[in-house]
């Protein structure tokens, strides 16, 4: 993995985990990751061809900045009470937009896009409904460090599920 693909998936992994404290707020995230990556896939997909790549990372900051203000302003015209848990990350939207250009995702395969983006989906859906369900009992699952613990777990389960089965000892006869 490149240096590239590691600041993607972190900055990626920073909006998973911070905005998925509840059903409600990861709902309001994924609805708008799915428009402003939707609005700004389309909007870049003419200029790519057009510009230098100096020039495409300043229209792609621009872009990104707007598409994602702009549904910041939407979301809260239209619903205060799913903007106050997840304004915060609103702007990293902006930021995964550009990171995700320059890593190159555009460029692949729609099906490929889709996966990625699925993914992201069932587990954003996935640590929020866990957080929310075991969160009351638990209140660290609330916080920030409660989700690297849901996630750490889903990983460990994940391995586990994935493991083959243990081959038995093969014993040597003389």
């Amino acid at each position: 993995m490149n240096r590239s693909a590691a600041l993607s998936n972190s900055m990626l992994l920073v909006l998973l985990l911070g905005a998925s404290g509840s059903i409600a707020s990861a709902l309001a995230i994924l609805l708008m990751f799915t428009v402003v990556v939707g609005l700004y896939h389309l909007c870049m997909k003419p200029l790519r061809t057009r510009l230098s790549a100096a020039s495409l990372l300043l229209a792609s900051l621009l872009l990104a900045a707007t598409l994602s203000s702009c549904a910041d302003i939407l979301l809260q015209r239209w619903s205060l009470q799913w903007h106050t848990p997840v304004s915060l990350y609103i702007g990293l939207i902006g930021l995964q937009c550009v990171l995700l250009e320059q890593h190159g995702i555009f460029s692949r395969s729609a099906s490929e896009r889709l996966s990625l983006y699925g993914l992201f989906v069932g587990l954003m859906l996935t640590l929020a409904t866990l957080r929310e369900l075991f969160g009351e009992g638990l209140h660290l699952l609330t916080l920030a460090p409660g989700a690297f613990i849901v996630l750490g777990l889903l990983l460990a389960a994940r391995q586990t599920w994935k493991r083959p089965a243990a081959l038995p000892e093969e014993t040597h006869r003389p």
